[in-house]
């Protein structure tokens, strides 16, 4: 097995429900080590959040963004624990937080703090709203979804604001600090010195949306412009797009010409030639959505994928878990623990052709107390 490349460095993360656990998430697949601080008796609240059958007591999101961490509890109010906690910092590589504004300051590990005990930390914070007129608002990933404009891009024209069906706002952002974590931790391979990154998820929002933002800066200030039907892209011409056949749903992309695709449409030639791709879209998806019903998704594959036709089949969970593809990507593995195992996915990366699997499940709460006192030198913590 090739070492992993954060193998040896210690991550102290003090964090709860999906954003900053995310980040700690991709740094433990890297092969960091990742100790998860959580306070007694109910411990990250995302332990039980989720609406599924729990596993373990808890649920599965818990689980699954919590592989291969560890667990320690601790009350910030006790002072033997505060002082583990601050001999732990003043050991890590890493700390993650993701607290609203002031509380992890209150508490007495702000970066100012962290910083005189640890000159070589690198710390890690996630927030709402970032330092703007927001910054005490709640930091949850649909409202900031809902101030972000995300919500008027995906959908059709008469269709409502609509979220995405992910907590993207968080992972998204979680995957920024990761990013930026990666980069202090290069720099101070070089200078020697820890750093402050900072992000929050609505800026992790705009940069998803950097693209049709650009445009939008640029074009005069138009609101982005839903298609009639179809929507997949507010900018982009048709025929892209989503449209349904006889038995399911086919996915229309990059055509080399209209002319060429209304030959395999089998329609009239002037329905679509005569119109543009970008200020006719309505127009051009209208016709083409009458037309896709008469066929299956299979037969239109078959005609539309040789002649370079950009489409594909719109799958569900089942019939992409059914399809040879799911299991050559090997992307599903099982996680272990004393009392239980379950499913879940790995990273998407490979280094070396290794893939980037841990089967370690999520820790208990405070299951790793104990060991990480006597590492510290310290008597054993109490657990209630």
């Amino acid at each position: 097995m090739t070492p992993l490349p954060l193998s040896g460095l210690t991550v102290i993360e003090f964090a709860q429900y999906l954003s900053g656990p995310f980040a700690g998430l991709k740094l433990a697949d890297l092969g960091a080590r990742v100790i998860k601080v959580e306070r007694p008796v109910t411990g990250d609240p995302c332990r039980h959040l989720y609406i599924s059958d729990p596993v373990a007591g808890e649920n599965t999101l818990f689980h699954a963004i919590n592989r291969g961490k560890q667990s320690l509890s601790a009350d910030l109010r006790n002072p033997a624990d505060r002082d583990m906690l601050t001999r732990l910092v003043a050991k890590a590589d890493v700390l993650i937080q993701n607290f609203r504004p002031g509380v992890i300051e209150r508490q007495g590990f702000g970066y100012d703090t962290c910083k005189a005990l640890n000159p070589r930390l690198i710390y890690g914070s996630i927030s709402g709203f970032g330092d703007t007129d927001w910054r005490n608002l709640p930091g949850q990933d649909l409202l900031a979804q809902a101030r972000s404009g995300l919500m008027w891009l995906t959908g059709s024209r008469n269709d409502p604001p609509m979220p995405m069906g992910l907590a993207v706002a968080d992972m998204l952002a979680g995957e920024a600090l990761a990013q930026g974590i990666l980069a202090a931790l290069v720099g101070r391979g070089q200078h020697g010195q820890g750093a402050l990154i900072e992000t929050s998820l609505l800026e992790a929002l705009l940069s998803l949306q950097f693209e049709v933002l650009s445009t939008h800066l640029n074009d005069g200030h138009q609101p982005p412009d839903r298609a009639e039907t179809g929507g997949a892209h507010a900018y982009i011409g048709a025929p892209y797009g989503v449209y349904e056949t006889a038995d399911g749903w086919l996915a229309l992309a990059m055509v080399p010409s209209l002319a060429a695709l209304a030959v395999l449409l089998d329609i009239d030639d002037t329905a679509l030639t005569n119109l543009d791709p970008l200020t006719d879209r309505d127009q051009i998806k209208a016709v083409i959505a009458s037309v896709i019903p008469h066929k299956t998704t299979n037969d239109w594959l078959s005609l539309l994928q040789p002649a370079d036709i950009w489409c594909a089949e719109v799958l569900d969970w089942p019939a992409l878990r059914a399809h040879p593809v799911w299991g050559q990507l090997g992307m599903q593995q099982t996680l272990q623990r004393d009392d239980f195992s379950m499913q879940t996915l790995r990273g998407p990366l490979r280094i070396n052709g290794q893939a980037l699997g841990n089967g370690r499940a999520a820790p208990a709460l405070g299951a790793d107390t104990e060991q990480i006192s006597r590492e510290l030198a310290l008597p054993a913590m109490a657990q209630s």
